[in-house]
């Protein structure tokens, strides 16, 4: 069974950086497109973007020049480091992958003064 496990959410100021995390188990890694989305309060969930096995990112225009998604395949994890962030940034954080259609179970980020 794939399992996706997501850490590294918290409170921040505006401005300031966090680091997420996706472990996965139960599946070859290193093959699997893999990506972000996020969903703010009342709002439906929006990529954030995506990383192909080759390791090739592509993101979403709201977070571009501020997020980079990268991936460790010998930890079978994937990283969404965000900087300069604003309070829009704030969510909840979902991994997922794409072969299956599979989500993590989100990770709550919260851009505040």
């Amino acid at each position: 069974q794939v399992q996706l496990v997501e850490s590294g959410g918290g409170l921040v100021q505006p401005g300031g950086s966090l680091t997420l995390s996706c472990t996965v188990s139960g599946t070859m890694f290193r093959i699997d497109t893999m990506g972000w989305y996020r969903q703010a309060p009342g709002k439906q969930r929006e990529v954030v973007g995506f990383i192909t096995s080759g390791g090739s990112p592509t993101y979403a225009d709201s977070v571009k020049g501020r997020f980079t998604i990268s991936r460790d395949n010998a930890k079978n994890t994937v990283y969404l480091q965000m900087n300069s962030l604003k309070p829009e940034d704030t969510a909840v954080y979902y991994c997922w992958r794409a072969q299956g259609n599979v989500w993590g179970q989100g990770t709550q980020v919260t851009i505040s003064s």
